[in-house]
């Protein structure tokens, strides 16, 4: 079983209003304004390793571990990373002083890049008794100054920390993901001739991604819901709540449709308050839902991630110590 022993964010003090992001067009202004993102975290002054360091410190101290009792240090890496070659990984495991740890990355798959790093944390705790724990971390920073990406949502700043091993008051019981390379380049940052400035998140295909994609999206997201029920024997009843990334009101009004359920209510406050905080928006907004009391024990919740590289996974999460017949890891 892959448990989540505790998790931790950190969030700038520092936000930005999206009525202020600079340089839109009148037709990106309107997209922009109809996302149902009022500001977003910013924090021009911190790197993405700088979030991430932060929140795995608080999530350390929330478990009451040493950085030095971190076995494995799992980093979700950057969309835009400060210097290329260099190991963003060991850089986190130097600044958080996890000297023991063994430190590698995974990514590839944009906002859902969470999950490979879930199911590299699952085998490695499977494969080797040695291993108690695997510390996954990710700062989410916007590949562009802009911050806006046309016509999808706003990217605020956020650091965050899953410490994940065999027991804990969070399970994750299964896991699905699925990819398309057929939509690999559909967003792309020309950046090699380019000064950082002048970087701009750019949609090749505009019909692939409104139309195509999205069809795409629905049909993937309600097989995905169904199998993953089906082989865990649960039925729609059975879950308490679905979580989804952050992206816009009408992308939780889509993927309610193709579901058949309520995505809950959590996923568009933090979007308003926040905007799109990348790999780390499910998980967020699952703490969002324990803080308030509607995920208690032996509840059972489904959390969605969705990619335009493209990837869409499925998630079973169980708390408490409920009567649960779900399948283990």
């Amino acid at each position: 079983m892959i448990a989540l022993a505790a998790s931790a964010w950190y969030l700038p003090e520092t936000s930005l209003a999206v009525s202020e992001l600079p340089s839109l067009s009148d037709a990106e202004r309107a997209t922009c304004d109809a996302l149902g993102i009022d500001r977003v975290p910013a924090d021009d002054t911190l790197t993405a390793a700088d979030l991430a360091a932060r929140a795995g410190r608080r999530a350390l101290a929330t478990a009451g571990l040493d950085a030095r009792d971190v076995d494995v240090v799992l980093t979700v890496e950057p969309r835009a990373p400060q210097t290329l070659v260099s190991s963003e990984a060991t850089r986190l495991q130097e600044m958080l002083g996890a000297g023991r740890a063994m430190a590698f990355s995974v990514g590839g798959l944009g906002c859902a890049s969470l999950t490979p790093a879930l199911l590299a944390a699952s085998g490695l705790l499977r494969a080797d008794p040695d291993l108690a724990n695997v510390l996954v971390l990710h700062g989410s920073k916007p590949a562009t100054p802009g911050r806006y990406r046309h016509p999808v949502t706003v990217n605020g700043d956020s650091g965050g920390a899953l410490l994940l091993g065999r027991s804990g008051p969070v399970r994750i019981r299964d896991i699905l993901l699925e990819t398309n390379g057929a939509y690999a380049d559909l967003f792309h940052v020309e950046y090699r001739d380019e000064p950082f400035p002048r970087w701009r998140e750019e949609c090749t295909d505009q019909a692939a991604y409104s139309f195509r994609l999205a069809v795409e999206t629905r049909n993937r997201l309600r097989s995905l819901v169904t199998r993953l029920l089906d082989r865990n024997g649960l039925a729609p009843a059975d879950i308490t709540c679905y979580l989804t990334q952050n992206l816009s009101t009408a992308a939780f009004r889509n993927w309610s449709e193709a579901i058949g359920a309520p995505i809950s209510p959590v996923c568009p406050e933090n979007l308003a308050r926040y905007g799109h905080l990348g790999p780390n928006d499910v998980f967020f907004n699952l703490s969002s839902v324990c803080e308030k009391g509607q995920f208690t024990d032996g509840d059972r919740a489904v959390l969605l991630n969705i990619s335009p590289a493209a990837a869409w996974s499925a998630l079973l999460v169980t708390t408490g110590g409920g009567t649960d017949s779900a399948r283990e890891l």
